[in-house]
């Protein structure tokens, strides 16, 4: 399902230190820092699995994300999703996949939830009454009924997740990539949530990459963990390999106490890797 080989992306960011006199001298000759953001990164994900893909803040994840939907080109590498390469061929490879960046939005800001998805219809050209049966599942699912006709600019945080985890499904794509998709949501919306996940995934075999800083939501979502820091790959295993790693506590044991940042901190010193 997806094949992503020895990938590698880096960005240029512009440095300079404070001060006016600094900040005219940036304008005739600028410094620039190369950030690896993503360095010879390899893994494979069969049909319907669900992966949690974490790491601590700069680590890489939103750069892999994008790749694999289709937003940026790597440096080197080579990506197959279904067989397609998420940077060419644009407009049919996005009909397979769907994705929500929790801090972006996929709805239209002062329109009603119902116009953004009768747009995406539109855009991804759904057959009406197939259009219709997904629409009502997925408001049945995702308790919608009430939201539909506000506009997104009126809804809570939890409420517009909802509706965006809804409009990346309308299409049935095979690939769901998620983004920090419970980010500031509340414990009853991040409940139904993982729980629409799971059940999406168990009847359509949707294949689900998670990515979050939540570890309650890879205990309910993901069954394999990849983990990444610094632009590398450090693991790729299960949670008890994840627990039995960071050395929080005994396989088998309760959910984990610890945050990512501090579990990633333990391993960058046992993986040497500062």
């Amino acid at each position: 399902m997806i094949e992503f080989n020895d990938v590698c992306k880096s960005y240029r960011v512009t440095r300079r230190n404070s001060g006016f006199g600094n900040a005219v001298k940036s304008l005739f000759k600028r410094e620039y820092d190369t950030i690896h953001a993503i360095n010879h990164i390899s893994f494979s994900i069969k049909e319907g699995e669900m992966v949690g893909y974490i790491g601590p803040n700069g680590a890489g994840k939103s750069s892999t994300i994008k790749i694999l939907s289709g937003i940026l080109t790597p440096d080197s590498g080579t990506c197959l999703v279904n067989g397609r390469v998420p940077w060419k061929d644009r407009k049919e490879y996005v009909r397979q996949i769907g994705v929500v960046f929790g801090q972006r939005s996929q709805l239209w800001w002062d329109i009603p939830v119902m116009d953004s998805f009768e747009l995406l219809q539109a855009i991804y050209s759904i057959p009406v009454a197939k259009y219709r049966n997904k629409l009502d599942e997925l408001t049945q699912l995702l308790h919608l009924e009430e939201l539909l006709k506000t506009p997104t600019r009126q809804l809570s945080l939890g409420q517009r997740m909802r509706c965006e985890i809804a409009a990346s499904l309308l299409h049935e794509p095979k690939v769901l990539f998620l983004d920090e998709p419970t980010i500031g949501l509340d414990a009853v919306s991040k409940l139904a949530v993982r729980g629409f996940i799971k059940r999406m995934n168990e009847e359509h075999k949707t294949t689900v990459i998670l990515t979050t800083h939540d570890m309650q939501d890879m205990e309910a979502i993901a069954s394999r963990i990849i983990l990444i820091g610094k632009g590398q790959k450090l693991m790729d295993g299960t949670l008890e390999d994840l627990r039995l790693e960071a050395g929080t506590e005994e396989a088998g044991g309760g959910s984990l106490e610890m945050d990512i940042d501090h579990m990633i901190a333990g391993l960058y010193a046992k993986l040497n890797i500062m």
